[in-house]
């Protein structure tokens, strides 16, 4: 046998693999936008069977035999790290039996059309059943996992390889006590005014477009549609995005727009080189947020990007309440109660996910019951803004990861928003003049600096070696925090 000959088996397999992947991410892209609503019964069933082809691959005995045949001290840095990605994911696919796989991909699109209607009709007693279901088989599958370790760890290093529940609720700890300080700061404050009006809502769509084009996003390796929920899909040539809208609330769909083009641009940035490998996707879905969160929010929600976007929304809308960019920029940052974590404001947006991350920890422990779900979200979110929730879409039925069994994503938006502030003050640093370009509605020297520093690395590092290298220091919550101090601070003259 020649001496690469193991290692090319493993990309080869790992290639098709992919491939495969890419198929199966389509699949749940048209369940969410153009798939016939009585399609769904069989839907089930085409990604239960894509799941069995899929797991047998990634289980492969000849996998295993492949990865103890490689010389690896022979490797490159590519070959060392796709070889550790296909490592980490033979290990952990072994670990899955095949049925359990495929049922927990039956019962993930059986879930997720039962979370659409039960939502729609406030109804949280009809997908109790399914999210019971779904949450015995995800127990299941971090038990098989664990290792020794915690079941949530277990489905948390699916998302962010190398975390942990404990590391991150010491950061998460760290982080509360600031956030609530400045959040009643604020509120404490007069409210600036907001926006008032009809947005057409064709109109928003063909804004939404030129908003994300003004960040780079490449329409032709990609495409925007609407969905219940905004979310990016693909990776390489074939990246979309879909966003939503509401006639009274044009923010909703810009900055969902926005957030979802980083992600996008994050897998559109990946060395192209690396298409189909194991190194041909975000590194963890911590990073993913990172860049996602920072397009969103420091980029996007900035003083001078929004100077340019008023001018784009007088032109669409005409006069919306704004008297000025000043008077739009404060409205497009005002903090106001709210109980959708994916509307909310820069500075209340990571205390909607604290509470997620608790109860979802206690949902997979087992000290939390599917049917005592409502009534803990609706006490801890009384608990953490003051307010009452006032029907099922507002709480535990408003967002799609539970019904798509993603237990342990949802401590990752968290952490992006600390990797994201931790990029932002190297981005100031290395871009002096970027307000002079985001004024013009110009990203480039912003997403150019991203790119170069994050994205196109996909998987080649780990995590926080990506963030670290990018800004020259291990991440931390500070930047976070004095970025948000400092931008609150002034807008509310605290």
């Amino acid at each position: 046998m020649i001496p690469n000959a193991p290692l090319d088996a493993l990309l080869s397999h790992a290639h098709t693999t992919a491939a495969l992947e890419q198929v199966a991410g389509r699949l749940g892209w048209d369940q969410e936008t153009v798939m016939p609503k009585g399609a769904g019964p069989q839907r089930a069933e085409e990604m239960a069977a894509m799941e069995e082809v899929l797991h047998a691959r990634r289980t492969d005995p000849r996998v295993g035999d492949w990865l103890a045949a490689v010389d690896r001290a022979a490797l490159s840095p590519v070959e060392a790290a796709n070889l550790r990605h296909i490592e980490r994911d033979f290990e952990r696919s072994a670990r899955i039996p095949v049925d359990l796989a495929a049922e927990i991909a039956r019962t993930r699109s059986a879930a997720h059309l039962a979370w659409i209607g039960a939502r729609a009709d406030e109804d949280v007693g009809a997908f109790l059943p399914l999210l019971t279901r779904i949450l015995d088989l995800k127990r299941q599958e971090a038990m098989a996992l664990a290792a020794g370790g915690t079941a949530y760890d277990a489905l948390l290093d699916e998302y962010e390889p190398g975390a942990t529940g404990a590391s991150l609720e010491a950061m998460f700890s760290a982080l509360r006590p600031r956030l609530v300080a400045l959040r009643n700061a604020c509120l404490d404050r007069p409210a600036p005014p907001g926006i008032a009006g009809d947005f057409d809502e064709s109109a928003q769509m063909r804004l939404t477009r030129k908003v994300a084009k003004s960040f780079g996003y490449d329409i032709n390796h990609g495409r925007i549609d609407k969905a219940v929920h905004p979310f990016s899909s693909g990776s390489g040539l074939d990246v979309r995005i879909t966003t939503r809208t509401n006639a009274a609330d044009p923010f909703n769909c810009l900055y969902s727009t926005i957030h979802e083009v980083g992600h996008a641009a994050y897998e559109q940035g990946i060395n192209r080189d690396y298409l189909l490998t194991p190194l041909g996707r975000g590194v963890s879905m911590g990073v993913h947020e990172s860049q996602s969160r920072i397009y969103e929010n420091q980029l996007g929600r900035s003083r001078a990007y929004t100077a340019w976007l008023y001018g784009e929304m007088t032109e669409a809308f005409g006069d919306f309440g704004s008297a000025n960019s000043d008077e739009f920029f404060f409205a497009v940052n005002r903090l106001q109660n709210g109980f959708i974590r994916t509307e909310a404001d820069e500075v209340q947006y990571n205390l909607h996910v604290l509470l997620r991350f608790d109860l979802e920890r206690a949902l997979i422990s087992g000290d939390l019951q599917p049917g005592s779900l409502e009534a803990a979200w609706n006490d801890r979110f009384l608990a953490d803004f003051g307010f009452a929730v006032e029907k099922p879409s507002q709480g535990c039925l408003q967002d799609v990861h539970w019904s798509e069994g993603l237990f342990g994503y949802f401590p990752t938006y968290t952490l992006g928003n600390v990797y994201a502030g931790c990029l932002h003050e190297a981005l100031r640093d290395a871009v002096p003049n970027l307000d002079n370009q985001l004024a013009k509605g110009d990203t480039t020297a912003a997403t150019t600096w991203l790119r170069d520093a994050v994205q196109i690395h996909g998987g080649l590092k780990t995590p926080k070696e990506t963030i670290a290298d990018a800004c020259g220091k291990a991440p931390s919550e500070g930047p976070l925090l004095d970025y948000l101090e400092a931008k609150f601070g002034a807008i509310y003259g605290l």
